[in-house]
């Protein structure tokens, strides 16, 4: 999945009020550009980390950037935008480049189902059940090669992690699927540290049935992909 508009580099200043970030452009303007991250992005925004941009020219955005990537250098980046995982993985849903889900030929997103939530993905197929998806976006990294996710405490993850049990329960297929968009990590685990009770609803889903699956991606400034699937370790 390529970015909209090329993505051009910049020097984080400040991140504040979760979704908004001053910049300064390699041409030495400072701007306010749009961080699309409700997180604590724990690790990624220190003033002064090299970051990657999208300029664009919509008349109905108040921001004309968008914050997408940080560049740890080496060649290794990671995405901070939490659209982008739905957005790369249905691409590779249509590309038939997930092998969990081949036998799927009809992806509907953004579905209704359970209490008052939205699965991101529900895949149908002849003579499957079908398949609840829910993607989360994994960033933060506090181990060398090793990705945890939640960055903070998330009640509305853990509501997830029940309507995912439920689902398994009445005999469908209910898959929790972590995107890591980080490029420097093999392996992924859960921050118990961070918040107890989404391991805890997580544990409680596996029980239950329910699929854990993580991959990696292949980012650059041009773009971000699926590429490997990683394991999942215990805590």
């Amino acid at each position: 999945m390529r970015f909209q508009t090329d993505l051009v580099p910049a020097t984080l200043l400040r991140r504040y009020k979760r979704f908004l970030a001053d910049i300064r452009l390699e041409d030495g303007r400072e701007v306010t550009a749009h961080c699309a991250n409700p997180g604590s992005m724990m690790g990624l925004a220190e003033p002064g980390t090299r970051i990657w941009v999208e300029p664009n020219d919509d008349p109905r955005k108040k921001l004309r950037f968008g914050w997408r990537l940080v560049d740890h250098g080496n060649g290794h980046f990671t995405g901070v935008d939490t659209g982008l995982p739905n957005r790369a993985l249905r691409a590779a849903l249509v590309a038939g480049e997930v092998p969990e889900f081949r036998a799927y030929d009809t992806i509907r997103p953004e579905q209704r189902y359970g209490e008052k939530s939205r699965i991101d993905f529900l895949l149908g197929g002849p003579g499957l059940p079908d398949a609840y998806v829910e993607v989360k976006s994994v960033t933060l990294s506090r181990s060398a090669g090793l990705a945890e996710f939640p960055d903070s405490v998330t009640a509305r993850g853990a509501k997830h992690l029940a309507e995912l049990a439920r689902v398994a329960g009445a005999g469908q297929r209910a898959v929790m699927f972590y995107l890591v968009q980080r490029t420097d990590c093999t392996r992924m685990t859960l921050a118990a540290d961070l918040d107890p009770a989404y391991a805890a609803a997580c544990a409680a889903a596996r029980a239950s049935g329910v699929e854990v699956i993580a991959y990696d991606c292949a980012i650059t400034p041009e773009g971000i992909s699926l590429r490997d699937r990683l394991p999942v370790v215990a805590a």
